[in-house]
């Protein structure tokens, strides 16, 4: 099995399930959605069979496949995966059947083509795929861009109020990044030899002033996709316009390729230029981490809300990775696979309360939770997984990453935990404000409002509760897989993790 080309056929299946589903005519919708759920489905079970092949102990880059494509620039179609990667690829495949599932009547109700909505959808699956698993620099600039395309038609064509004005932002912020990390990859070819290919890249020796120059470039644009303060404003409008399932890829996934950029080539490539700019680094994610938060309190629009918490959550990926110690390391890798987690399940269970309700603003609502129990239910758990409780996934994570920055950066592990203080005040005012308290007696008049979840609904959310439940209590099948591609970065960086102190062995064997 490991001679089997995983990757190019993982990246290609969605292209090719798309390009089927949009050929399908207008008057066959349902065909449409089980067509483009079916070939979701067989990418998850490809997906599977990749994580049951995976070595933990094998080479740090897996998979590997290279085929020529623009040799005279030293081009080529390489695939490889770490254990980042790895985890990333399953994530998307977990995800995209929900979201298929999730998103079943949203075409419908746009009134515009279901195999096109559907088929954008497998699109964009292809382009995230490609992007965690190209380990050629120039093939993954290319998956960088063309991953725009598919989700701006989502957010523009399918999206709810302001959906032009917020597609557009989108696609501008995106491709003001790409400019800037064009520019660096073209210096990279410059002074790497002319050549793409990350192994080659990651031996070559670049002077201090290129690299800082080199280490911007990649930086700016990644820091625009997570997105880092103060490169976030486009995000709230984005995910408030975009439909549900679209929305919870792009804060579930696509936001995650600029966490993975950091991780991939900011800090191998570039090792100098990435300690060097640390604590500026440090800085942005832990203002992000507070600023978001406090915006998150004042929303009274449901997705904006959700799309702000997630830019405080970036805060602490950003915290973990600039630490530079496998422990915080491998809690913002963990946390990049939580917060998909957690974050999808919220944006989804929002939607479905949109769809009922009619209306996105929390003030809408109040005591919703009399009338669909199950959906509160599921939306309080959410929201708990979200503020990262014990006993979800997220806490683990967030705990790694402070703890890892605790030892050192007092400081910043310090401020950053009063994140988790604001989180549990804007979870906890939405809940209280949407399903608790007085019922308003304007939802009693809104059939939707009578409806609790489906079969369909209940099939979407309860994956994604097993998952944040059972990696809260047992996260090490993924801590594994994670581990050794983080302590190679840490390597690669130069940096090891701090030796305890005499008073801390003394009290570890007490």
């Amino acid at each position: 099995m490991s001679d089997f080309p995983f990757l190019s056929v993982l990246t290609v299946a969605p292209l090719v399930g798309a390009v089927v589903v949009a050929l399908l005519p207008r008057s066959r919708p349902t065909l449409a959605k089980q067509v483009a759920l079916g070939w979701s489905l067989l990418v998850l079970a490809l997906s599977v069979v990749m994580w049951v092949t995976w070595q933990v102990d094998g080479q740090r880059f897996q998979f590997r496949e290279s085929y020529p494509w623009i040799p005279n620039w030293g081009v080529n179609f390489t695939f490889a995966a770490d254990g980042i990667a790895l985890v990333m690829l399953m994530l998307i495949a977990v995800l995209v059947p929900l979201v298929i599932l999730a998103s079943w009547h949203d075409a419908e109700s746009s009134k515009r083509s279901v195999p096109v909505y559907f088929a954008l959808l497998l699109v964009l699956e292809c382009t995230m795929l490609g992007v965690f698993a190209a380990a050629d620099v120039f093939l993954f600039y290319v998956f960088f861009e063309v991953m725009l395309v598919p989700m701006y038609f989502l957010i523009g064509s399918y999206g709810g109020h302001q959906r032009q004005y917020a597609a557009v932002k989108f696609f501008l912020y995106s491709l003001v990044g790409g400019l800037f990390m064009l520019a660096a990859v073209i210096g990279l070819w410059v002074v790497g030899g002319k050549t793409f290919d990350w192994v080659a890249l990651s031996e070559v020796d670049i002077s201090t002033g290129a690299e800082r120059w080199l280490f911007l470039g990649f930086f700016i644009a990644f820091a625009i996709k997570a997105p880092f303060f103060p490169f976030h404003t486009w995000l709230p409008d984005a995910g408030g316009a975009a439909p549900a399932g679209a929305a919870a890829l792009l804060v579930g996934v696509l936001d995650k390729v600029g966490t993975f950029g950091i991780l991939r080539y900011c800090l191998p490539l570039f090792p100098d230029a990435a300690q060097w700019f640390a604590p500026w680094a440090l800085a942005l994610a832990v203002i992000g981490i507070i600023y978001a938060a406090l915006l998150a309190v004042g929303q009274n629009d449901l997705k904006r809300l959700v799309s702000y918490t997630s830019i405080a959550h970036f805060g602490f990926i950003g915290v973990g990775i600039f630490a530079f110690t496998t422990q915080a390391g491998t809690g913002a890798v963990l946390y990049m696979v939580n917060h998909g987690l957690a974050t999808g399940l919220l944006f989804l269970v929002v939607g479905m309360l949109i769809a009922r309700r009619g209306s996105a603003l929390v003030s809408d609502f109040g005591g919703a939770g009399k009338l669909v129990p199950v959906l509160a239910g599921v939306l309080f758990f959410a929201g708990l997984a979200s503020l990262a409780l014990p006993g979800t996934a997220p806490f683990v994570s967030e705990f790694l990453v402070l703890i890892g920055t605790f030892t050192v950066n007092k400081p910043v592990a310090v401020i950053a935990t009063l994140g988790i203080i604001l989180a549990a005040a804007y979870v906890l005012w939405m809940v209280q404000r949407t399903t608790q308290g007085t019922l308003n007696p304007a939802l009693t008049e809104i059939d939707g409002m009578k409806r609790d979840l489906n079969l369909r609904e209940k099939v979407v959310v309860a994956p994604l509760i097993a998952l944040i439940v059972l990696l809260g209590f047992y996260p090490k099948p993924v801590t594994d897989v994670i581990n050794p591609a983080i302590q190679a970065t840490m390597e690669d960086v130069g940096r090891t993790d701090p030796a305890p102190s005499a008073d801390t062995v003394q009290e570890a064997s007490r």
